[in-house]
């Protein structure tokens, strides 16, 4: 081989070195905080392939469970501000936790930058068919008759199947025992099991459970029926009104991301939110899509963990 030639390839590999660093500094990296196959997961999936056609740049998902979500959100809050490290957060994680801990190791007020809302999704009370109720009555009746021995599951202390759960139980004076666990998809797997017997959650990831007749969908949390699940009351068609727990699911940038990057980032998260095929893959999950700027996100944050700190207070709810 020539000198000539040999330094020909050399500098070709050089190239495809260099080409390979540029794209991944050039790539987004969404941070899910919780393990795989639960709704958090699904909205990052959902977003990413069309966000990457958006931006024209390579966007990856990186499940970082742990902490109850605090692990994947401290990451983020941590990270260089510069638009390629987002989060895609969780409304238990972000305000059901820091209600909990007060010192859980990042400020949502301060720590983070509002980019898109994602989805809202309404929690459903799904049951395994192992316990003997069809309705929220029946549930709630069978409950008082064996107080303590229902246990229902959580993606973790804070999350807003825990605190929506324990609202419950203060509206209607029942003992159920709380199971959390690292994300909404072991939860489901031991749900499907039997070795828990309910959990208030949103619908995507249980919506084929339910289809195959493996849990029980018995009440809805929001005020209205979804289309989705149009045979499910809400619940104050069940007899309990005034309580509505609805979940969302947003992204986040650090805080002191430039604004132009912020921008950049919300308009093309969007545009791929507003596309008729995220809408119909995220309604037929149960989700329900709905578009807020990052000014009326903040707002919300701001006001549900006022909120969910008040109900742990009156629940007396412990960090574990």
């Amino acid at each position: 081989m020539t000198l000539s030639r040999r330094a020909a390839l050399a500098g070709l590999a050089v190239a495809g070195v260099a080409g390979r660093a540029s794209a991944q500094s050039n790539s987004i990296t969404l941070v899910v905080p919780t393990a795989p196959a639960g709704t958090t997961d699904f909205a990052a999936r959902l977003l990413a392939e069309p966000l990457s056609r958006q931006l024209g740049q390579p966007v990856v998902v990186e499940n970082k469970a742990g902490a109850n979500g605090a692990l994947g959100t401290q990451d983020v809050a941590r990270a260089r501000p510069d638009g390629t490290r987002l989060l895609v957060q969780y409304s238990g994680y972000h305000v059901g936790s820091p209600a909990i801990v007060p010192n859980i190791g990042y400020d949502v007020r301060k720590d983070f930058a509002p980019v898109s809302l994602l989805l809202d999704a309404p929690q459903v009370i799904f049951l395994h068919p192992s316990v003997p109720a069809a309705n929220l009555q029946e549930l709630v009746a069978y409950a008082k008759a064996n107080p303590g021995k229902l246990n229902y599951a959580s993606s973790g202390t804070g999350s807003l199947q825990h605190l929506g759960t324990e609202l419950l139980k203060l509206r209607t004076g029942t003992d159920m025992i709380h199971v959390p666990y690292r994300g909404t998809g072991p939860a489901t797997q031991d749900l499907v099991a039997g070795r828990v017997q309910m959990m208030m959650t949103t619908p995507p990831p249980l919506m084929p459970f339910v289809r195959e007749g493996k849990l029980k969908a018995i009440a809805i949390t929001a005020g209205t029926r979804h289309p989705a699940l149009p045979d499910v009351p809400t619940l104050a068609e069940a007899g309990l009104a005034d309580l509505e727990v609805i979940g969302w699911f947003a992204v986040f940038a650090p805080a002191g991301t430039p604004e132009a990057t912020l921008r950049r980032l919300t308009e093309a998260c969007n545009a791929v939110v507003n596309t008729p095929e995220f809408r119909r893959r995220a309604e037929e999950q149960g989700a329900i899509i709905r578009i807020l700027q990052p000014a009326e996100l903040q707002a919300r944050v701001n006001r549900e963990l006022d909120e969910w700190t008040r109900v742990v207070r009156e629940a007396k709810i412990q960090p574990d």
